[in-house]
């Protein structure tokens, strides 16, 4: 007899599970994984998330989070991995970066007939559905599900606070240098806009696009926000506090937040996204 059950875009055929991944392949396991490795930070980050720590038998370098992570051994960087170390490990699962991993050396895991399940949430929901999807693989979807459903309700939560905020404009500092910025499709972008925020650079066709100093100075922005390790304050907003007449600069209005928890589609974006509202609160405070 043949049972199916669709949650999250997954299925169940038997004993069999079959999932989506986000670059839109199917991949099927007899069984759940047992011996995973994660070949970014944020996939470690989500594969704990799903309830499967135990069951990840290597990560790649800065996977620092939960603390747990920094006691399992390394398969080198995601752009370089150590493809023997991998190998050696004989993993059931590998959980890929759509962006962030190296072609070549993805296709050639896919040759070699290792199951691969790429990630890359792209939006909150997206974020919600990758915890389910990988508690799916791994058979742990009491712990899964109920993650992604906390972090589902908190932004749900944070979006009624927001609705009617009044509008302010952002820049948000990628890095300093090169000057980067990112656009409404970024995950970040979603942040700030339901924040209340108005990214001035919001409608760049790049996700993460290059600008001048210039333009920004055009835009005028009257919150400039950038992250930093642990979101302490740094000199990578020092550029801007030359022009006194930049309206975030004129009203004090330079933050940071934690890089590791804004940069990662992961559950900890509800505390990062929190964190950036109130800074926005702040801004409006000032004008």
């Amino acid at each position: 007899m043949v049972i199916f059950v669709v949650l999250a875009s997954y299925s169940r055929e038997g004993t069999a599970i079959c999932v989506r991944d986000d670059s839109g392949q199917t991949v099927c396991l007899p069984a759940p994984a047992k011996r995973i490795v994660t070949l970014s930070p944020g996939a470690t980050e989500l594969m704990f998330s799903a309830g499967a720590g135990d069951q990840i038998v290597a990560v790649v370098a800065y996977s620092d989070y939960p603390p747990a992570a920094l006691e399992l051994p390394s398969v080198g960087t995601n752009t370089r991995i150590d493809m023997e170390a991998l190998l050696a490990l004989k993993p059931d699962l590998v959980i890929t970066w759509v962006t962030g991993n190296p072609p070549a050396q993805v296709e050639l895991l896919q040759e070699l007939g290792l199951p691969l399940f790429a990630i890359e949430p792209r939006t909150f929901e997206g974020v919600s559905s990758a915890i389910e999807r990988l508690s799916a693989l791994a058979g742990t979807e009491t712990e899964g599900f109920a993650e992604a459903e906390r972090f589902r309700a908190g932004i749900s939560e944070l979006s009624e606070q927001y609705r009617d905020a009044e509008a302010i404009p952002v820049f948000y500092q990628v890095w300093a240098q090169p000057l980067m910025t990112i656009n409404n499709d970024h995950l970040i972008g979603k942040v700030l806009q339901l924040c209340g925020g108005m990214n001035v650079f919001g409608g760049m066709p790049r996700l993460v696009p290059r600008i001048s100093a210039e333009v920004v100075l055009q835009a005028n922005p009257h919150a400039i926000i950038t992250a930093s390790v642990d979101g302490v304050s740094d000199d990578q907003l020092d550029l801007w506090k030359s022009y006194s007449g930049l309206s975030a600069v004129k009203r004090n209005n330079l933050f940071f937040v934690p890089a590791s928890s804004i940069s990662r589609p992961t559950p900890r974006l509800l505390e990062a996204t929190r964190l950036i509202c109130e800074k926005l609160d702040v801004a409006r405070e000032r004008l």
